[in-house]
């Protein structure tokens, strides 16, 4: 009897354990099924693109002018002495003539600035008689013979008026040299703005006309680029005073319109 409880108890034992096997076996082929279907079915997207929407791209683009509200120039002051410190006198002395005037003028200091100031010295090249020799030309002695102090200094005019009376003023105190005058807009932020929103209403109606044309309907932007921002200084061929003296009269200075452009690309979805 004892040995019939013992054979049972073993079998039953068995039956568990080959139980346990038969669903641990049943369960990795489950998996291995499973992670072989994935595989597959993400080997059908390798080297594919992500599959494309319905969309198109329309442009526009906008345009302000405007009158420039600030203008730029720099005046110039050359001097030659035979010493540095004759040089630097007289040039010093022409130059804060110049910045007087400006501020005469209502120029502030914030808008009066040296870009340069540079001193070289002067050289000439005379023949040397004394050595003895049948070779024409007769060599040359480079001779230190002065000094010239050359100074800019830049302007802004932000009254347009008072732009012929400050080339006038700057050459009558002393500028030898006037250049690079030239025409712009000292804040342009607004004009952009106006500009980007005559752009974007041309793209969007046309981007209206041609989903109507299409029979199509937009839906949402999907994408958004801009471009442009070209306000093109204006300038004025103002050329060098240098040995003119004084100007007979006040220059007549016409500004004209800078422009400002906007270009915008967009991109709807549609259905």
């Amino acid at each position: 009897m004892e040995e019939l409880k013992k054979h049972l108890d073993l079998s039953y034992r068995s039956g568990i354990f080959n139980l346990a096997l038969i669903l641990l076996f049943v369960a990795l082929i489950v998996y291995v099924s499973v992670g072989a279907s994935n595989q597959i079915k993400t080997g059908r997207y390798i080297g594919q693109d992500v599959v494309s929407k319905n969309t198109i791209t329309v442009s526009g683009e906008g345009e302000i002018y405007a009158k420039p509200d600030l203008a730029l120039d720099t005046f110039t002051v050359t001097t030659e002495a035979k010493t540095v410190e004759k040089a630097v006198t007289d040039n010093t002395g022409k130059m804060n003539a110049i910045i007087d005037a400006m501020k005469a003028l209502g120029i502030e200091d914030k808008d009066l600035k040296t870009t340069s100031f540079n001193i070289y010295p002067r050289y000439e090249y005379k023949t040397d008689y004394s050595v003895q020799t049948d070779v024409w030309p007769k060599p040359e002695t480079r001779v230190l013979v002065g000094y010239e102090v050359n100074q800019s200094l830049e302007v802004k005019i932000r009254d347009m008026t008072k732009v012929g009376d400050v080339l006038q003023k700057a050459v009558d105190a002393g500028a030898n040299q006037v250049g690079g005058l030239q025409f712009t807009i000292d804040d342009p932020d607004t004009l952009k703005d106006q500009a980007r929103d005559e752009a974007i209403k041309q793209a969007k109606d046309k981007a209206e006309i041609l989903a109507n044309q299409l029979g199509v309907k937009l839906t949402k932007i999907t994408n958004f680029s801009e471009g442009g921002y070209y306000p093109q200084p204006l300038y004025y061929d103002s050329s060098s005073a240098k040995g003119m003296g004084e100007l007979s009269a006040t220059p007549d200075i016409q500004t004209g319109e800078n422009k400002i452009t906007v270009n915008v690309s967009i991109t709807y979805e549609i259905n």
